[in-house]
């Protein structure tokens, strides 16, 4: 599948999918190149393993040269689904901080800045104790990897079962906690927070939404986006991903989003369903672009965003 599979009709932005990294993870930039991503998210190593095999310094030099010939920028990664940085059982507490460290640590070596990780679940604990939990990880990791080339940046979170982070002053209780607030950034998930119950799919909601996470965690913070339909209705506590506009939420959410100039610096990542060619990647891109309007396709490139940088 070509680039030109998806028509640029906007001026480029970072707008991409999450990629495989099976054959070696410069194939992810390969892939996310072929069908017209200008930024990607990655896995480090298996999402469903605690062991990480090693990463050769060849592989990295490859993915950073693949990286800056294919123009793809930024790229940032996410952590394994099996970490738990808040869990009240020490012995996974502690697999998950060493596990953390070992993700960071490789998102250095493939220069990636930023590190996507769940706050994690209390299993019955409260909140209080996996704020609290979840803080004390975090500084932990900060001061056994004090560079910082590499950083966390917490997802906002469905709510289901006993996870912590559904509520944008969790996250913000987090930060507060931790002694090196400024090294954190945060990630927004569409479907998490649509089915935390905070409705984005009328304008007043919207912008109500980015009000209450401006005034809780600040716009300044947040580091990618991850555009997801949602399968389940508003304030489901479900967190199932769907097409863009197929799902509860619908395709003018994302209009909202992809026409609000804040966010034209910030990635803006699928993670929606898709088999190994990344066709259905390919019909998201298309939907999302076709959802700028001409005046924001003029004004694109004079306008601020809210924290695409370090």
């Amino acid at each position: 599948m070509s680039m030109e599979s998806v028509s640029w009709t906007i001026p480029r932005r970072p707008l991409g999918a999450h990629m495989s990294i099976a054959g070696g993870v410069h194939r992810a930039i390969e892939r996310g190149a072929a069908i017209g991503c200008s930024a990607i998210q990655i896995f480090t190593k298996s999402s469903n393993q605690w062991a990480a095999r090693d990463l050769p310094e060849g592989e990295s030099a490859r993915f950073r040269a693949e990286r800056a010939r294919l123009r793809i920028d930024p790229v940032v990664a996410h952590d394994s689904y099996l970490i738990n940085l808040c869990s009240p059982d020490d012995r996974l507490y502690r697999r998950s901080i060493e596990a953390c460290l070992v993700e960071l640590q490789r998102c250095e070596r493939l220069g990636v800045a930023w590190l996507i990780t769940h706050p994690g679940s209390h299993m019955g604990q409260g909140v209080a104790f996996g704020v609290r939990r979840l803080a004390e990880a975090i500084d932990e990791i900060h001061r056994r990897l004090p560079s910082r080339t590499a950083s966390i940046a917490l997802e906002t979170m469905a709510g289901q079962g006993s996870a912590i982070g559904s509520r944008f002053e969790e996250i913000a209780a987090v930060i507060a906690r931790a002694r090196d607030p400024d090294r954190i950034g945060v990630c927004l998930d569409t479907c998490h927070v649509f089915a935390a119950g905070y409705d984005i799919r009328t304008r007043a909601g919207y912008l109500d939404t980015l009000r209450r996470f401006d005034g809780a965690i600040g716009l300044r913070r947040l580091r990618a986006v991850h555009l997801n339909d949602s399968k389940k209705d508003l304030g489901c506590r479900v967190d199932r991903h769907e097409h863009i506009g197929r799902g509860y939420l619908g395709r003018e959410a994302f209009g909202f989003l992809m026409n609000d100039p804040r966010f034209l610096r910030v990635p803006l990542i699928l993670e929606t369903p898709k088999g190994e060619d990344c066709r259905e990647d390919v019909e998201n891109l298309e939907v999302l672009i076709g959802l700028v309007k001409r005046e924001a396709r003029r004004g694109a490139g004079a306008a601020a965003a809210p924290g695409g940088g370090r």
